[in-house]
């Protein structure tokens, strides 16, 4: 799992996110908002704006491209996250689809409001669909919250702080940073020393070795090679209609070559 943090950042006067059609290919993207709203659209005609603490998940499967810019009328600020998630080898070459769920479930405690975006969390499941035992949640919680939040043993955890100041396990986490905590929890210690919310990631580790390359996940340098020809020359990754814009060309790939990395636990 990757994390993309972004923001709060004042666009009043500018057009805000402006992100031209690109591919995918082998992940998940999770598009998740504290303030603003962004469209998304993609080569399956999916249309949407995702407004904030709404899902916006997009599974690229064999291929996928898709463009996400703010309204033209839009907020003052823009904040959030996104998440790419890759997907498993049994699983990489479904069909694309996107998916967005504003009803979402939330997991209470007092002064802790748990959204959970992906997975599940003390018994609550999200309507996202997943491939790998992961979870996300967005956890809101009050100035002098302390409290204890059930984890899994076999998953590996960090928390990222998107707003306030907390504690998590004992640790100040400001705004922007990400606090990483391994596995073999079975709880998470947080304690608020003001209003903050947190992101709480995790999920059994990958053991899958992986390629990733530009917006692409593959698990050899051919898969990546074709993947680039094939945006750049071919119909595999579809048309994104409606964008008013051309799409983003791929770079170049680097004179060296692409290693499998990955890990175990």
């Amino acid at each position: 799992m990757i994390v993309d943090h972004y923001g709060p950042e004042d666009i009043a006067d500018e057009p805000g996110m402006q992100v031209p059609p690109h591919p995918h290919m082998g992940l998940q993207t999770v598009s998740w908002l504290h303030e603003g709203e962004v469209l998304h659209r993609d080569s399956t005609g999916s249309l949407q704006t995702i407004r904030p603490r709404e899902l916006g998940l997009m599974t690229s499967g064999r291929a996928i491209s898709h463009s996400e810019e703010s309204p033209k009328a839009h907020a003052r600020f823009l904040h959030g996250a996104q998440l790419w998630v890759a997907l498993p080898d049994a699983h990489r070459h479904t069909e694309p689809r996107f998916e967005h769920h504003a009803d979402l479930p939330v997991v209470t405690a007092p002064g802790l409001g748990a959204k959970l975006l992906l997975g599940g969390l003390d018994g609550a499941e999200s309507p996202g669909t997943t491939y790998t035992p992961i979870v996300g949640a967005d956890l809101t919680l009050a100035q002098g919250t302390d409290v204890r939040l059930p984890l899994e043993p076999d998953f590996e955890y960090a928390v990222l702080s998107m707003r306030g100041e907390a504690h998590v396990d004992g640790v100040p986490v400001l705004p922007g940073s990400m606090l990483y905590l391994g596995c073999g929890r079975t709880e998470l210690p947080l304690r608020a020393e003001s209003d903050a919310s947190l992101m709480l990631l995790g999920g059994e580790p990958f053991e899958e070795e992986l390629i990733m390359w530009w917006n692409f996940i593959g698990r050899t340098q051919e898969e990546i090679e074709q993947a680039r020809a094939d945006w750049m020359t071919g119909p595999r990754f579809g048309d994104v209609k409606g964008y008013d814009g051309a799409p983003l060309p791929a770079p170049e790939l680097p004179p060296v070559p692409l290693k499998p990395r990955g890990r175990v636990r």
